[in-house]
Parts: C-alpha cells; structure tokens; sequence
C-alpha cells in the first residue's frame, strides 16, 4: 500500500450524513402524537409490489422482532404477528432529502442528495469557522438531534471515503488527508465500495472481503489485470470495483451534482376581513394575478403552472392549480382559468388569506407587437384557446400532434395531451424533404414506366391521368425490422411534377425480384407546394 493520495485530494473535504432511518423518522415527525405513540411496537412501512406488500423501514421495535428492509410483509407477520403496517411514501421522502440538502448548506457552500438517505456536503475550508472538525461534526449531530433525526457522518479527502466510513465507520470518524490512509480504509468491508449486489457476491465468492484485499491484489501487479479482465464489460462505477476503488482513493474524479435552490414567484394577500362572496374573492385573485405578472416579468419569466391557496378562519387551506400550454404572464388570461376553478370553492366562515405561487416557469421574453394580445382583439389565441378547453373538458380531452422518432412517414408523428411533455426523439431529420400535405391513408395508383426499376413517366389517379415532367429521388426508406416481419417490402419515394404544375409524393412498394411478392405496387402519399 504505497500508493500516494494526490495532493489536490489531500486538500478536500466532504462530509457524508447518512439517514439509515429518514423513512420512519419523516413518518413520525410528520403526524400527530399517535404515530409517536407507536414508537414502542413494531412498526414496519411497506410498499406494494407485484408478489405482494414490501417492507421499505422498520422502526427499532420492529427490527427487534425481525423485521427488515426488503423483507416481505408475510414473512414478518410469521415472525411479529402483531406488528403494524403503514404506506411507505418515497417520492415524499425523495423531497424531504432535498429540503435538508438545501439546509445542509449551512455546513459548507455547495451540498449534493446521495438518495435515497444520504447527503454530501464540500466543507473544504470551512471548518475553521467552527473551531475544527470536530466541533464541526458536532454541530451537525446536534442540528439533525433537534430535529429527532438519527444520522451518522463522517469527513474525508473524498466523498467516496466519506460515504464509506459514515456506513461502516465509528461515529463522527474523520480522516484526514495527509499520509497513507489506504490502510486506514483496509479493514472496511467491500459494500463500503458502493458496488451493486450481484457484484459483491463476486467478489465474496473471491474472497475479496475487505478494501485491503483489493488493494493488495491491485498492489501485487497482475491481480489488478485479473480483475479488470472479469469486470471489463461493466462499465457503470456500481457494478465495477476498480471504479470504485479509484474513486475512494482519489485517483479518478467522482462529480457530485450539487443541489441548487430555486426561488418560485410568490404573491400573497393578507385580508383586514374575512370574505365569504364571490365577487370580492374575483377582485382579490385579479390583484394577486396582476402581483404575479408584474413579478414575472421583472424575472423575464412565464408562468406554466401556478398554485391558488385560500386561507380560510377555520385553518383549512383549498388549492386550487392551473397548467398553461405556453408560459404566460398575462393577468387577464389568468384570472380567467381561475374562474372556472373557483366554482365549487366553499368559504365556510370566510377567508382570510390568499397565495398565488408560480411552481413551474420559464423563459419569456419580450415579443414584438404583442401577437397573443393582438390574436385574442380579433378573437382567441391557440395557447388561450387550449388553456380554456383544458379547464372546461379536463387535460386528457385535448391532444397535439406531437414529432416522433420514425423514418415511416405515417408514424412520424403522435398525439399527446398538450400539457405532457414532448417524448425524447432523434432529432428532426432536416435533410429530408416532406410534402406540404399528407394523406390519411396512402392511395394506391397505377404507374407507367419504361423499365421495372426506371423512373414514372405517367400514373392514374382518382380517374385521371397525370404526366410526368419532373422527377427527384429515389429516397429509401427501410422497415423497421424490431416491428415489421421479414417479409416487408423496401419503399422507393419519388417527388414528382406532371405537366400542370403540380406535385405528388409517391412511392414503389418493393423491388423487382426481391422475392418478397410480385411485381411492385405505386402509391400516391402526399402532396407538395
């Protein structure tokens, strides 16, 4: 073990903060003093799976009676008979990790979520303004500890050796960077590696238990090799030890993908008197939606959705949420999507408070002539027209024809709910020319050529006869072998003119003696400009 840390790992911390409870301590925080009154049983969340109901956490009591992560439900029971079972929620667990990813940042200036119960903070340089590391460490247990948050953390040159001692070090360990601390690593088993279970069972069956058989084998020349040669396919830094082990060691660089808060325009209004009727809730949204354009507009934003909350006295909140086919800022528009919303609104003793929020926005700039405004004076923009039928007919009533990744012309395209987002695609294929307009159904025509494989010189179509003066292709197009069978034909497209002017796009289904069928069929699909 006489491999060097870099000197400009050496000059890096990270502190890793494990959660191995963030589940049930969220679960518990969250609810009323019924749920903490459960601490003393065994409680178990589970999830629904396909082979029935799994459990995602377990409490202490219930880890005593046996339960644990991954284990399902029926086999708990048969070990705990009495143990009790509530919904696990890792999307709200997911969230809760970057709320405290973002108020990790106290502790160093950039902080990155290793989900699903972990963080990473960079406190290079700051642990000076706590007196240490160590008293560094101790605020933060002392933070998470106000908060009935149970954590381990550790400091290390890198995140991976900080994951590593925070999971299967002491509490609080801190290594530094100076020296040789390969061998303080050597004892930790190789699941401190983050490696993916069917490759810790590898390298079990190995006998590579521990970080310092691997580094001795990496150390003794060929061993190095011997497992680059099981492991070359892997090219995932889980499933490939060496990554890994480079990884911990400061050999090779591990980003981290720091958590960035975004402030969301928010307008309130906070009301001198309840307000019960409708008329005088219509007036307040109208102020907070003029609020929200005039802040949008200072950010050089649109708003694509936007949340309403009414306070009422009685302590409930109605919300009530908009999504936009474009982004917008225009008052007027808003404060009539809301109006459909707010039908069936029930003031009970009146409402005192009102928040609108911007959650999602983007981009917009500042547009010459105002075009929407000017659309909707003569009558009503696209974009407004799809808000209103979305509102009246809900988001599935109203589709858009939306690009798709297919070189067959009549799969080039499907239809989406406007508010759902465009499906990745390969990008448009530019360098193809298409016709100004397509036929629902290609027509079949009748072709006069001179040659099996030469050009059209006349075809019929819809009773008449068209010749053909000009002619640009042949553009091929092949089936797609992952749906079609083998026995579909090759397509030949051709833009064609005929004597009057006009233009068609048509195709030769098959190949003279491509042994898929007889002689080739003609089809009219499209016509140009």
């Amino acid at each position: 073990m006489n491999a060097k840390t870099p000197d400009a790992v050496s000059s890096r911390r990270i502190l890793s903060i494990w959660l191995p409870a963030i589940a049930m301590d969220r679960w518990r925080n969250a609810g009323d003093e019924d749920r903490r009154s459960l601490d003393s049983r065994p409680l178990v969340l589970i999830a629904d799976t396909a082979h029935g109901p799994r459990i995602e956490a377990a409490n202490r009591a219930g880890m005593v009676a046996g339960a644990r992560r991954g284990m399902m439900l029926a086999d708990a029971r048969t070990l705990c008979p009495d143990i009790v079972t509530a919904p696990s929620d890792p999307a709200g667990d997911l969230a809760f990790l970057e709320k405290l990813a973002i108020w990790a940042r106290r502790w160093g200036p950039w902080s990155a979520m290793d989900a699903p119960d972990g963080l990473l903070v960079d406190v290079t340089a700051v642990p000076h303004l706590f007196g240490g590391e160590e008293k560094l460490v101790a605020d933060v247990e002392a933070a998470f500890a106000r908060r009935e948050l149970g954590l381990r953390c550790a400091i290390a040159p890198t995140a991976g050796a900080a994951w590593a001692l925070s999971h299967f070090g002491p509490q609080g360990a801190i290594l530094e960077g100076r020296g040789d601390f390969e061998a303080r690593l050597a004892e930790l088993p190789v699941a401190a590696l983050r490696l993916d279970d069917d490759v810790l069972t590898v390298l079990r069956r190995l006998g590579l238990k521990r970080l310092g058989d691997l580094t001795g084998i990496e150390n003794g020349g060929s061993g190095r090799d011997a497992i680059q040669r099981r492991f070359r396919n892997r090219k995932s830094p889980a499933a490939n030890p060496l990554i890994r082990l480079d990884q911990i060691l400061g050999r090779v660089p591990e980003p981290l993908l720091p958590v960035v808060p975004q402030h969301m325009p928010l307008v309130q209004r906070r009301l001198m008197e309840p307000i019960r009727h409708r008329q005088l809730l219509d007036k307040v949204v109208e102020d907070l939606a003029q609020d929200m354009a005039r802040e949008l507009e200072g950010r050089g934003e649109g708003a694509r959705r936007l949340e309403l909350g009414l306070w009422r006295v009685d302590g409930e909140v109605v919300v009530r949420r908009l999504e936009m086919a474009s982004a917008t800022r225009e008052a007027g528009h808003i404060c009539r999507l809301f109006a459909a919303r707010l039908d069936d609104v029930d003031a009970g003793f009146g409402i005192e408070m009102l928040r609108l929020r911007a959650s999602w926005a983007e981009p917009l700039a500042l547009e010459q002539g105002d075009i929407e405004a000017a659309a909707e004076t003569h009558g009503t923009s696209l974009s407004a027209c799809i808000d209103r039928l979305t509102v009246r007919l809900g988001a599935r009533a109203v589709s858009r024809p939306v690009a798709f990744a297919s070189h067959i012309p009549e799969r080039a395209q499907r239809w989406q709910p406007p508010l759902d987002p465009e499906p990745a695609s390969q990008g448009e294929f530019a360098f193809h020319k298409r016709p100004l307009k397509m036929l629902d159904k290609p027509e079949m025509i009748s072709v006069l050529y001179a040659t099996p494989d030469g050009y059209p010189k006349r075809f019929r179509w819809r009773g008449g006869v068209h010749e053909v003066t000009r002619v640009e292709g042949p553009e091929r197009i092949a089936p797609e072998w992952w749906r079609e069978r083998g026995g579909t034909r090759l397509r030949d497209y051709y833009r064609i003119e005929d004597d009057r002017g006009r233009r068609y796009w048509i195709y030769r289904l098959g190949i003279v003696g491509d042994g898929r069928g007889g002689a080739p069929d003609w089809y009219l699909q499209g016509l140009c400009a």
